[in-house]
């Protein structure tokens, strides 16, 4: 870890991070962490000004000037369409803007993600990679609350384990590439410490909220029929139904060891992240 002197002061006082997703769950915890501790944020989103829109490179020029470095988290996800040239095009600007530093928010078993990781890692710009596990955030601040909430966590999944992964993990990792030497190149595969199949997920959410919650596997139309039911937008639609039909069949069936190499400690588990989110409040009713 860095050890803070008075030049690296000196330097982070004149240093801007862009972050990209900032009111995404990692985004939102990158900003809090970069402002804790007193580091200049620009934040990137469409509601912001000036705004950042991925779909309309025209405005990126403008957002990304006097930018040192970028943390990228793209939306919805570096497998859908689209992606590849939205990365390749950000590249461009931020070479042509002096950019220093480049930390990219990826998926685990996504070969289009893994593509876009190569641009960035091959851009000639410092770059990290955090390629990471599902969040466990999924089950509190996403679409799969509402399942949480309900008691049961419907999915057309079977028995496959997934090494679920902390989103507090992910920002300082996030935190560490952007603000300490020796991260440059790295590539940080992120799990959590266990593998845990979606039953014994439901399992310790029922331990942690006191209520029983349980897992429910069923077909992949009527998974589709609820998605649709739910209202979400198309794009988020199709990522979800990729992520359950495409990477959630084993593939990333193993663990990891990115935390302890870019931070040098464990992970958090899955059951302190269920408690915590449950003294917070977020499957209250």
């Amino acid at each position: 870890m860095q050890t803070t002197t008075p030049n690296n002061i000196t330097s982070a006082l004149n240093e801007t991070t862009l972050v990209l997703g900032a009111n995404g769950k990692t985004g939102q915890r990158v900003v809090r962490q970069l402002k804790e501790l007193g580091r200049s944020v620009r934040i990137g989103s469409r509601s912001a000004s000036p705004a950042f829109d991925w779909h309309d490179p025209s405005g990126w020029g403008q957002v990304i000037e006097g930018v040192t470095s970028i943390y990228i988290a793209y939306h919805p996800d570096l497998a859908s369409p689209g992606a590849t040239e939205a990365i390749e095009k950000l590249i461009e600007v931020a070479r042509n803007h002096k950019v220093r530093k480049l930390v990219l928010l990826s998926g685990r078993g996504e070969e289009e993600a893994q593509h876009c990781e190569q641009l960035v890692l091959n851009s000639g710009i410092p770059s990290t990679v955090v390629r990471c596990a599902w969040f466990n955030q999924n089950f509190s601040e996403n679409f799969m609350r509402d399942m949480v909430l309900g008691g049961t966590i419907a999915l057309p999944v079977n028995g496959v384990r997934e090494p679920f992964v902390d989103v507090d993990d992910i920002a300082d990792v996030a935190i560490a590439a952007l603000t300490e030497d020796g991260h440059d190149g790295q590539i940080y595969e992120l799990t959590g410490p266990e593998l845990l199949n979606f039953d014994q997920a439901a399992t310790e959410l029922s331990k942690a909220t006191g209520r029983e919650i349980r897992f429910q596997p069923i077909s992949h139309a009527d998974f589709m029929t609820g998605m649709s039911a739910a209202d979400l937008p198309d794009e988020l639609t199709q990522l979800i139904d990729y992520l359950f039909t495409e990477v959630l069949d084993g593939r990333n069936e193993y663990l990891t060891d990115g935390v302890q190499r870019a931070l040098g400690r464990p992970p958090r588990n899955f059951a302190d992240y269920a408690s915590k989110a449950a003294a917070e409040g977020y499957w209250n009713h």
